[in-house]
């Protein structure tokens, strides 16, 4: 049992080799590369070792169960323990996305519903905000344009997270909120207090490290600058700062004016760029392998509806995981983990089924 784990002992062995080399580090995008590996195999190492010695235990306790009462009673306990490190053993050896270990840069885009739309993207970026703080992550603003009630229209926000355990990544953590988030409430904006049905769409993309890490051809690029627009259409600036870069192989387009200088925008916006050509190769990679795809939950656009947010019975459910809870409000102020726990547990489940099919 468990005869592959040998190979990435191996290769544990070798990466703390490495990172024990000072010379490594001459070389951050390796050093960084070294690190992020050595934190996903510390876990496996760990669980295989305690496997293990729970092994060797159950086998010593069975050869004295005839000879001493105690060894005997010892029994029982060490084969549920040893079922119990078994299995978490098993689903650290799960094949992991290889993006798990990436920020983020998440996208709440208001759809279905006007200004309440908005008002709700809001809310969305507010519930993510303090579900990132309290992970200790950071969280910085990109782009946004917000509406005349002060939600906002479309809002880019990129969340950095504090660990290289890739099981512990800002994207292993989000990658499950991509979709359509609808809400039932009754809108600020209704006199007569009938609730309505609106909706927000999530696009999580893993952020690209380095600019060296994906390499984009300048003649693959098309750039427009215009001059910036608030709500309502009125200019804010008297330059052509605003900047759409389209990428052309792909035909991505990407929009940036919140910055004050052309320079500023340009460079936010090839950061959106990269991490949108990132999940489009991941997608094609995704196409190819269907059974990978089947096993997955998440999605990377905003055509799936995943979540339904009921105010006025304080309801939240996920329409993939069929998780259900009546604390919306706490959900709301970031209490996110247990839904997101829900995803990451029916996806570790479809790819342990998917390996033993």
């Amino acid at each position: 049992m468990f005869e592959s784990v040998q190979g990435l002992l191996d290769e544990h062995d070798a990466i703390q080799a490495q990172l024990g080399d000072p010379a490594v580090y001459a070389d951050q995008r390796l050093a960084r590369k070294l690190g992020r590996r050595s934190a996903q195999l510390n876990g496996i190492v760990e669980a295989y070792h305690k496997w293990e010695g729970i092994r060797d235990d159950l086998a010593a306790a069975k050869e004295m169960a005839d000879e001493d009462p105690e060894f005997a009673a010892e029994v029982p306990e060490l084969e549920t323990a040893l079922e119990t490190a078994a299995a978490k053993l098993r689903r650290l050896l799960i094949p992991r996305d290889p993006d798990d270990a990436r920020n983020v840069i998440l996208e709440v885009k208001g759809g279905e519903g006007g200004d309440e739309a908005a008002l709700f993207a809001g809310d969305l970026l507010r519930m993510y905000t303090r579900y990132a703080e309290s992970r200790g992550w950071k969280t910085e603003i990109i782009s946004a344009t917000e509406s005349d009630l002060g939600g906002y229209k479309d809002v880019q926000v990129a969340v950095k997270g504090n660990s290289n355990d890739p099981a512990e990544g800002v994207y292993a953590r989000l990658k499950f909120e991509g979709g359509v988030h609808r809400v039932q409430r009754v809108p600020v904006t209704e006199s007569q207090g009938r609730i309505h049905t609106s909706a927000a769409g999530v696009l999580v993309l893993p952020e690209v490290d380095e600019p060296e890490e994906l390499e984009i051809n300048q003649n693959d690029l098309k750039i427009d600058v215009y001059r910036s627009s608030g709500p309502g259409g009125q200019s804010v600036n008297t330059t052509d700062s605003a900047v759409r870069i389209t990428h052309l192989p792909t035909g991505i387009v990407v929009a940036m004016q919140n910055e004050k200088s052309q320079l500023q925008n340009r460079e936010a916006g090839m950061r959106v760029l990269r991490a949108r050509i990132l999940a489009h190769q991941q997608e094609q990679i995704d196409a190819e392998n269907s059974a990978q795809r089947k096993s997955q939950i998440r999605t990377m656009d905003r055509s799936e509806r995943i979540r339904t947010y009921n105010y006025p019975e304080n309801r939240i459910a996920d329409h993939r995981t069929g998780y259900k809870a009546y604390n919306l409000d706490q959900v709301m102020n970031g209490d996110l983990e247990p839904v997101i726990q829900s995803a990451i547990e029916m996806d570790e489940q479809a790819r342990l089924d998917a390996i033993g099919d």
